[in-house]
């Protein structure tokens, strides 16, 4: 099993993944020489997606040894594009060519959608409580992040109503119960992906 543990900067993912997750966790992780990188073009695109291929390998890998992985954010994170789109920050040619490298991974099964997802929505003043009182991370885009969670919610509306129920809301506090998870079928459905963009784009499912 691969579970997606997912939400905004200092919505508590992290925390509740140490927590719960620990022996089984995928953390959070970014290229060293990412802000090297330039904000647009195809080479950009192909660069983040390899990046979440290698964090969805590392899953696969886990879940190979152990049974099941836990993914602090998404390996896809090919919402966050998305977002960035929509509140106009990023360029609609720049999310057309992060979705087509995407996609082409999801075909060679190198990114695929995970078995759970667990998405916590927060409020942003108890979210920005919760960003003051942790300094162990810098969070220089919280304010981004906030801006971006009324997207985020969307992106897993729609791909729970593609997926069949697979998204939960919130965190459990007892931690995760695998017993309720089964196996998705459509983990690299070419078909369910495309079905689910083009949700997105018109507001259904």
């Amino acid at each position: 099993m691969i579970i997606v543990v997912e939400g905004i900067s200092a919505a508590g993912k992290t925390t509740w993944c140490r927590a719960h997750a620990h022996p089984h966790l995928i953390t959070e992780s970014y290229p060293a020489d990412r802000r090297k990188q330039p904000e647009t073009g195809r080479a950009t695109a192909r660069y983040w997606t390899e990046w979440n291929v290698k964090r969805w390998g590392d899953a696969l890998a886990m879940e190979e040894a152990t049974g099941h992985a836990v993914c602090d954010t998404d390996p896809q994170k090919l919402h966050y594009n998305w977002g960035m789109f929509q509140i106009g920050v990023l360029p609609e040619s720049q999310w057309r060519l992060q979705l087509e490298t995407s996609r082409a991974a999801v075909a060679e099964k190198r990114l695929g959608f995970a078995d759970a997802y667990l998405v916590k929505e927060i409020d942003p003043i108890v979210a920005r409580q919760q960003r003051d009182n942790d300094m162990s991370k810098a969070r220089d885009r919280f304010d981004l992040n906030v801006q971006l969670q009324p997207s985020l919610i969307r992106w897993y509306r729609q791909m729970d109503a593609i997926l069949g129920g697979r998204v939960h809301w919130g965190l459990p506090e007892t931690g995760l119960a695998l017993g309720a998870i089964t196996p998705n079928a459509l983990r690299y459905d070419i078909g369910a992906f495309d079905a689910f963009i083009a949700s997105l784009e018109t507001g259904t499912a």
